[in-house]
């Protein structure tokens, strides 16, 4: 009987070959190796696509945050250039602003000095706000 290359012998005490088994050398990766791998690999696009989903509403928040305070900046020049001192109270405005339409809260308060004025212009997109700028006013 002639054996195979890649047969090898197994003997039982008395030193005869009683059986040939083959010995197989794996060429390939097993499926746990494949679905560790698969695991790793899902885990790690998971990851970046938290983070770049993060990075996405951030890039959202500050374009709102930017239209926010040209619209608080916006009111705050136009109190500027008026010949009279703002009257104490509080002022709810519509500002739209791109595609966003914000509301545009300034309430002005007196200070112990008579010639100036506090003004808080607060930027509310619906219920939540956006941006708070407080200034001073002066008469002169």
């Amino acid at each position: 009987m002639k054996r195979p290359k890649h047969a090898q012998p197994l003997s039982r005490g008395s030193g005869q070959p009683s059986r040939l088994v083959a010995c197989h050398r794996s060429r390939g990766f097993t499926l746990i190796e494949v679905l560790v791998a698969l695991a790793i690999l899902s885990i790690g696009l998971m990851a970046g696509l938290r983070a770049a989903s993060s990075m996405t509403d951030n890039a959202q928040r500050q374009w709102q945050v930017l239209l926010a305070q040209v619209c608080a900046d916006n009111a705050l020049a136009q109190l500027r250039m008026s010949t009279q001192l703002s009257n104490v109270g509080e002022q709810n405005l519509a500002c739209p602003q791109a595609s966003l339409d914000m509301r545009l809260v300034i309430t002005v308060a007196a200070t112990p000095n008579p010639s100036f004025r506090r003004v808080d212009a607060q930027v509310l997109q619906g219920a939540s706000p956006l941006l708070r700028v407080t200034s001073l006013l002066s008469r002169y």
